[in-house]
């Protein structure tokens, strides 16, 4: 009998990640406007720097580019850095166009 617990869930943190330096604005249910930084993003969310005080949970609405209006929900947080998971995942074509919308240097894109 093995130890430790057995998960059926994938690890989507072990995405492949891609380094952007794109601004966005989050739309809350109540706190309004939340202004996000993203420094990294994969098909399943993105790694940003938040000036706001959000808690684990919690969800926005951002709007970006080839993919349009998408909620994500905040899974941590460190710092001023917060981890966000999209609602749904993103297909690879699109993502791979939002790639090439958000981040402009092609050496940084992932090799495909």
């Amino acid at each position: 009998m093995s130890a430790g617990a057995q998960l059926t869930v994938t690890d989507k943190r072990r995405a492949m990640r891609h380094p952007v330096d794109f601004k966005v604005i989050g739309e809350h249910r109540q706190r309004g406007d939340v202004h996000l930084h993203i420094v990294n993003i994969s098909a399943q969310g993105f790694m940003a720097n938040a000036d706001s005080e959000l808690g684990r949970g919690e969800r926005l609405s951002i709007r970006l580019p080839e993919i349009g209006r998408i909620e994500a929900h905040l899974i941590w947080t460190r710092n001023e850095r917060s981890g966000f998971q999209f609602e749904r995942i993103v297909r690879l074509e699109e993502f791979m166009k939002l790639v090439d919308a958000i981040q402009p240097n092609p050496r940084l894109r992932a090799p495909r």
